[in-house]
Order: structure tokens, then C-alpha cells, then sequence
């Protein structure tokens, strides 16, 4: 049997790095599983494209084949449209997708959380996350808005954002591989990454962006002047996602262009994105 899957990346409101809680958005930016069913003696077949992590897509598929505890084998496909290690939930986006289009094609049925949490342990165990990422696993997934207590691994509020919101986004040549946080110590900034969490909880999702980026800008050394530019251009809200370095900025129409101008410093890719709202499994293949 073979099966198709398509889910989205996504934004950061508030990174769980410092606090093990957070919050994030989902992004309409593309990764699509391929996955076909193979007589067990042909055992298992990932391939990716470009940078895609295979350990991860891998880690992904042999954890639904142990639970479907059926004598098969799996060939998988990976496409992704996500710039990797830049902060736009690349490694969520694909262990979501392998995961359910793995499922799709051995005929197992699982729960969202269930997708999700499969991805999370193949993303542990890969090194490609340093909290497990459930607030960008379940943004990724379901779309709208998360905000998340990850060590629980619970959603504690599910929102969306006006429905004519744009992001534009900033994305450096320079990546931010997740082994390269180990080394560093976020302790010093965990009541503004609470405060941030607050405010997300409060429905300030604009000011939780903001007050996230300040906090974690200089410990993960990324220049916050992209963001200052966007503002200053019309943005609504402006600042890092995940651990960067890419800069995200929220937009409504009128100003997408003139914050897009003010994004390019002819260094880095500038991408207009729309917001995504819709749950994974109600994608058309």
C-alpha cells in the first residue's frame, strides 16, 4: 500500500529551551512523506532530500513499524520545503509527516498525539531537538496557535491569529544546529522567557514574540536588527524563531512588500509565508 502525507512548519512565540514550556504557530511551509509498504524482506528504505536529517526520517519509520507489529517492510520518501537548523521546525514538520504517511501505508491507525509523540522520541534520539519539541510538534501538526507545557507534553491552550496575517521571513545563510546549544546556559533568562509565557497565555501573542526574541538574541548571538527593521516597516510583530537565526516577522497585507524590502540585505533568502490553520490529516494528499 502506498500513502502521502503532507505537514507544515512553523514560528515561535515562546521557546520551551529555557522553561520547558512554550508556545508556536503554524507556518504553510511544506514537508511531504511518501510511503510504501514492502515485503518484509526488503526491510527499510528512507530517502531524503537535501539537507533532510535520514537518521530522523529513519528513527520515524522503525518506531511505526514496531507498532504495527506487522511482518513488513517500508520504503519512505522525503521532501521538504524548510530551510534546515534556521528555526522554522524543519525536524517537526518531517517526523510528522514520516509518521503518518508510515501509518497511512501499513493501514495503523493512531491519535494525533500519538503521531506526534513518535516524532518526538525519533527526534530525541536523533539529536535534531533539545527539548523533544511538543509546542512545535503540535503547531506543526494541527496549524494556529499552541502554547504548550512540553516536559508534560500537554497543550494548554489552542488559539489562531487574525485570519489575514502574513509572515515574511528572514533567513540567513548561517545555520544553528540543535548539538551546538548544549554548551550554552539559558538560566540567567528564564523569568523573561516566563514573562513571555504569560503573555502568550494572556492572548498577547505579538508582545510574547518580542519579549522571547529580547530574551534569547544574545545568548544564541543573533542580530535582532532584521526584526527592528521589519517594525519599523508595518510589521505587527518581529523577532527570532526557535534558535534561529532566521527572523520572522507577522504582517498584515498592506505592509508584506514594504517589510519584505526592509528584510533584504542582499545576505539572506527573505520568504513570504502564509499562516497555517489546518490540522495535517485534512490535507489533501
Amino acid at each position: 500500500m502506498r500513502a502521502q502525507a503532507t505537514c507544515f512548519g512553523a514560528g515561535t512565540l515562546v521557546n520551551a529551551i529555557a522553561t520547558r514550556k512554550g508556545a508556536a504557530f503554524g507556518l504553510a511551509l511544506r514537508a511531504t512523506a511518501v510511503a510504501e509498504s514492502l515485503p518484509r524482506a526488503e526491510g527499510v528504505r528512507v530517502q531524503v532530500a537535501g539537507s533532510v536529517d535520514p537518521t530522523l526520517a529513519m528513527g520515524c519509520v522503525q518506531r511505526v513499524l514496531r507498532r504495527s507489529r506487522r511482518r513488513a517492510g517500508l520504503a519512505v520518501r522525503v521532501d521538504s520545503e524548510i530551510p534546515v537548523s534556521r528555526g522554522l521546525k524543519s525536524s517537526s514538520a518531517v517526523a510528522n509527516a514520516v509518521v503518518l504517511a508510515s501509518a497511512r501505508a501499513l493501514g495503523l491507525e493512531l491519535e494525533p498525539l500519538q503521531i506526534i509523540g513518535i516524532g518526538i522520541e525519533a527526534a530525541l534520539e536523533a539529536k535534531v531537538t533539545v527539548t523533544g519539541a511538543f509546542d512545535d510538534a503540535c503547531a506543526s501538526f494541527f496549524g494556529g496557535i499552541v502554547v504548550t507545557d512540553n516536559a508534560a507534553r500537554e497543550i494548554v491552550k489552542a488559539d489562531r491569529f487574525p485570519g489575514d496575517l502574513m509572515a515574511v521571513l528572514h533567513i540567513p545563510k548561517r545555520a544553528i544546529p540543535k548539538p551546538s546549544l548544549a554548551a550554552k546556559d539559558f538560566s540567567s533568562i528564564r523569568p523573561q522567557v516566563e514573562e513571555a509565557y504569560r503573555l502568550a497565555l494572556r492572548g498577547e501573542y505579538f508582545r510574547a514574540l518580542e519579549r522571547n526574541s529580547a530574551a534569547y538574541a544574545p545568548i544564541l548571538e543573533v542580530d535582532e536588527s532584521p526584526a527592528r527593521r521589519a517594525r519599523a516597516a508595518g510589521a505587527v510583530a518581529a523577532g527570532i524563531t526557535g534558535a534561529g537565526p532566521a527572523i520572522l516577522a507577522l504582517a498584515k497585507p498592506a505592509h508584506v512588500e514594504s517589510v519584505a524590502r526592509a528584510l533584504d540585505d542582499g545576505e539572506a533568502e527573505v520568504r513570504v509565508a502564509s499562516l497555517n490553520t489546518v490540522e495535517s490529516r485534512e490535507v489533501a494528499p
